[in-house]
């Protein structure tokens, strides 16, 4: 199984008050092709104490929904090196669905699941050259 991405993922703010930081974007709307894989480097110190989880429904547990764990695997906790997250986006996975912050509320964005492994939406398809 390759990787179709890596997204780095740092926590900005103090306890309370913690936001996700996804390749240098606070909080931001990230695109996943459904039947690809995604990484999600969680080794920086700054992802200590937290759990990066995806749900179906906004904050997650915070607001309500639960874990939505299809396709999920983790690797040694936050900010610990070499640590992880990895989703492989199913067939019929929901779109859109949630990341945040298993620890406290308000830290997480929305993953779109029907952006064909997109990063943005005018991003060009894979293999176009123009």
């Amino acid at each position: 199984m390759s990787i179709a991405q890596t997204f780095i993922v740092t926590m900005t703010g103090s306890l309370g008050s913690k936001r996700f930081v996804i390749d240098g974007v606070q909080q931001p709307t990230i695109m996943m092709g459904k039947g690809l894989t995604y990484r999600f480097d969680v080794s920086d110190s700054s992802n200590t104490d937290t759990a990066l989880r995806f749900s179906t429904t906004s904050d997650g547990t915070h607001a309500g929904g639960t874990i939505y764990s299809t396709g999920w695997f983790g690797n040694l906790g936050g900010g610990n090196p070499g640590a992880y997250v990895q989703m492989e986006v199913a067939a019929d996975a929901p779109s859109p669905l949630y990341y945040f912050n298993l620890a406290e509320a308000n830290g997480g964005g929305k993953a779109n699941t029907d952006g064909w492994g997109r990063s943005y939406w005018s991003q060009a398809d894979w293999g176009d050259t123009n």
